[in-house]
């Protein structure tokens, strides 16, 4: 009998029953704490239900709360019973009735057997400590907890405020060096008897019962001052997620709590019959004594807490979707947003396809309803292209038909009449290419059959969406791949933003254009413009058009010259 084992049990009684029989049957004695907040007549059963067993007791019983001092309490009850009871321990494992042992008892026993003065805890200082949560270290230790963190958070940190605006700083027991670690911890007879009989026990526990989980700190603490010989890591295989929480191992990670050597796992859900029908077994053959090492799977843990909380590129999860800024980027590849094209050019969408092969849509974002390319209704991942599902929520939208496309580029077109398009989404989307030809929208209302006065009026409006969407681009925060031309620069020397807008998109082979597409007819639009300016309305972003363009003047008849006689 060198090793003893505690037990803080508070659900799952049917496989807590099963992990003490375990440990009895290969000789090592267990002492059960039951929270107190378990009823008294499920207690009383799982007591009856081991009563069979001589080497197993139950200790005193404290109620146990996440981050609070019962769970040291039940800890030190537990321990001073076996102690007491077990002269003959020489270690003394503290364990709960989630964990698992993953190998033969007899090798546990040998390991600690070969190693009869060394504590193996966790145990590390603050400034060493990466893994604490809620933006509390040296803190914790400073200032008074009074008010339970889950039952009482408002209290808990209004509480830690003021403590902290009236600059309240606890003193530190003198030589002691905050420590911090994981709970699950096996001492040696000798350090915890040190420990729990120490003359200054109470004014120990007086302190520690105001810090901030101190079943992570306590002995932690503590055994510094006392220890000979300690291997600051624990037998116990536990791992965390980002938040803080525990990850709970179910039967598919049978062969990876085999590959991690450790002697127990914890935390193993209640149904995971697999797990326990494979641990708990005879050992088979020689007996394997390797150090544990659980590094060796820490690599998966890595990677599926980055797939947790930084997701697949472009992808939305369910985790992540309410926090915004959580996004592994935006959209999922690269796509081209294209302001003004459809309007100044004629069947520019064909063009386009033809020229880069990419799937060219029209107004996804239109009114009526979005333009996919073909006139599709429905397209990959069955979006639809119903404008009320679509501007539902007009983001998951985009990003949904960049991820479900993906392996294609796509292209489509945004102006001001697409009110419902995300433009500040796109604006700071790095995978975003937008180019934008300003003012291309007054040439529908140039062409349309409508009384001036009406003309006018949607003139400014369009201006007006236009402005606010060309204020999104030009933003310091953009940080797509944003050019923006006036109508008038753009005409002037038309092929080569086409070239380079061409180059970006990546059509294979640098080749030259052969054909642009075909422009528009201008004829008269600066008078139409010039019109809209005497009716009071002042159209700025297409540039400065002039009111006759040169080929109206070169058809004027050319006036005779004269002479002026002094």
């Amino acid at each position: 009998m060198s090793v003893g084992i505690l037990m803080l049990v508070h659900t799952a009684f049917d496989r807590a029953e099963q992990i003490a029989r375990h440990w009895v049957k290969y000789g090592c004695p267990v002492v059960i704490h039951v929270d107190l907040n378990v009823k008294s007549k499920t207690c009383k059963k799982f007591e009856n239900a081991l009563v069979d067993l001589d080497n197993v007791q139950f200790c005193k019983r404290h109620r146990c709360e996440w981050g609070a001092w019962g769970l040291v309490a039940a800890s030190q009850s537990a321990a001073e019973l076996m102690l007491a009871e077990y002269p003959d321990v020489k270690h003394v494992y503290l364990s709960s009735g989630s964990c698992l042992p993953l190998r033969p008892v007899e090798e546990l026993k040998d390991y600690l057997k070969a190693r009869p003065q060394t504590d193996f805890i966790e145990s590390a200082t603050t400034a060493d400590v990466p893994w604490t949560v809620g933006g509390l270290d040296n803190e914790r230790f400073t200032l008074h907890f009074p008010f339970s963190w889950r039952k009482q958070r408002f209290l808990f940190d209004r509480w830690v405020d003021i403590q902290r605006m009236l600059k309240i700083k606890r003193k530190l027991p003198p030589g002691i060096v905050p420590h911090m670690g994981s709970q699950w911890w096996c001492l040696t007879r000798q350090t915890l008897s040190v420990i729990l009989q120490n003359p200054e026990r109470a004014f120990f526990d007086k302190y520690f019962k105001r810090v901030w989980i101190p079943d992570e700190s306590y002995f932690q603490t503590l055994v510094r001052v006392y220890s000979k010989n300690i291997e600051s890591r624990s037998l116990t295989l536990s791992k965390f997620d980002f938040q803080g929480k525990p990850h709970i191992f179910y039967d598919d990670h049978l062969q990876l709590l085999r590959r991690s050597d450790c002697f127990v796992a914890r935390k193993i859900w209640p149904r995971a019959n697999r797990l326990y029908d494979g641990f708990l077994r005879d050992p088979d053959g020689a007996i394997k004594m390797s150090e544990p090492n659980p590094a060796k799977i820490d690599r998966i843990f890595a990677k599926a807490v980055e797939r947790r909380t930084k997701g697949r590129t472009g992808l939305y999860m369910q985790s992540r979707f309410p926090n915004d800024g959580w996004e592994n980027g935006m959209t999922f590849g690269r796509y081209s947003v294209f302001h003004g094209f459809s309007e100044l050019f004629e069947d520019f969408e064909p063009w386009l396809y033809k020229a880069t092969g990419a799937q060219v849509h029209g107004h996804l974002f239109a009114p009526e309803s979005a333009e996919f390319t073909e006139g599709q209704k429905v397209i990959n991942g069955a979006l639809s292209a119903s404008p009320k599902n679509r501007d539902y929520n007009s983001i998951a939208f985009l990003t949904n038909l960049i991820w479900n496309t993906r392996g294609e580029r796509q292209c489509f077109q945004v102006g001001p009449c697409d009110e419902g398009a995300p433009v500040w989404f796109f604006a700071k989307d790095p995978n975003a290419q937008v180019s934008v030809i300003s003012g291309a929208w007054a040439l529908p209302l140039f062409k349309a059959n409508q009384n001036f006065a009406d003309i006018r009026k949607e003139a400014a409006r369009l201006q007006k969406l236009e402005n606010k969407q060309l204020w999104a681009l030009r933003s310091p925060y953009a940080k797509a791949r944003v050019r923006i031309w006036t109508m008038a620069e753009f005409i002037e020397a038309p092929m080569e933003p086409l070239q380079m807008i061409i180059d970006e998109i990546g059509a294979g082979a640098a080749n030259r254009l052969a054909e642009a597409p075909r422009m528009t007819d201008l004829s008269g639009f600066g008078q139409f413009l010039q019109n809209l300016k005497n009716q009071g309305m002042h159209p700025y972003l297409m540039g400065d058009f002039p009111v006759e363009t040169p080929e109206q003047r070169q058809k004027m008849p050319q006036r005779k010259p004269y002479l002026v006689q002094k």
